[in-house]
Formats: structure tokens, sequence, C-alpha cells
């Protein structure tokens, strides 16, 4: 019976799992980006957390001493000062070299793997500026 076989078609799909924002919704390259599976994969080697955390421990070992030194206001007042310095950024399709953070952490007469290899002219993250923009604000 091709009515019955018709009406068992008509029931078993629904149109919602197949619309644009359902199932098989497309990734939106102008707002994310190209996906990397290396960001989803787990840390191959043990030392690979402990490398990625390697700044926030310093940082946080550095306040334990600063606290043990010369009390709480001595880490308060730097973290207020990392904070300010967080806050003031170029616009997002410039690159930003933050020396100001540089020099709160005592970074700043260091040679580091960044500041040689690092050439912003060979940078991926260059975009459209005007774009860059309206996604920041929050107008796309």
């Amino acid at each position: 019976n091709s009515r019955g076989t018709a009406s068992l078609l008509k029931d078993s799909i629904s149109f919602t799992d197949v619309s644009a924002s359902g199932l098989f919704e497309g990734h939106d390259l102008l707002r994310r980006g190209f996906t990397s599976v290396k960001n989803e994969l787990l840390p191959s080697h043990p030392l690979e957390l402990t490398e990625k955390n390697f700044q926030l421990n310093q940082d946080k070992t550095n306040f334990a001493t600063l606290r043990n030194i010369q009390g709480i206001h001595a880490p308060l007042k730097l973290q207020m000062e990392f904070r300010a310095v967080k806050q003031v950024q170029r616009l997002p399709f410039l690159h930003s070299s933050n020396m100001a953070m540089d020099i709160l952490r005592g970074n700043d007469e260091c040679i580091g793997f960044e500041d040689i290899l690092n050439d912003p002219s060979q940078s991926e993250v260059m975009g459209e500026p005007h774009m860059m923009m309206e996604h920041k604000l929050g107008l796309l």
C-alpha cells in the first residue's frame, strides 16, 4: 500500500530536525573563526597543563610571597594594577605589545620567544577593521 508507506514516512521525519537552526547548522566563520581540533584535544603530556598555566602559577607564588613579606595590601595593589593595565587595549585589529604588563611582571628586560618570533605583520588575526569593531561592540 503506497499510501500507508507515505503516511509512515511523513510521521517519522520531522521537519524541525533538518531546519537551518537545527541539526545541520553551519559554523559561523566570521564570528567564531576556524575550528581547531588542537583546542579540543586533551593534553598529551603531564607537563603540558603546567606549561600552559605557568604565568598564573608564577603570579600566585609571587602574590603569596608578597603577602607573607609585606602584608595583604601589597598583592591587592598589584592585582588592581594588573586589572587596570588589562583594561587599556588597542583596537582589536592592531597588535599590542602589552609593555605595561611586562613592566609590572618584571619581564621588560627579558628577551623571550615571542619577542623575536612573534612578528605582527605575519599575524593571522589581522582582519577587516570595521567587522572586528562591530563584533566587539556587539553590533553584528
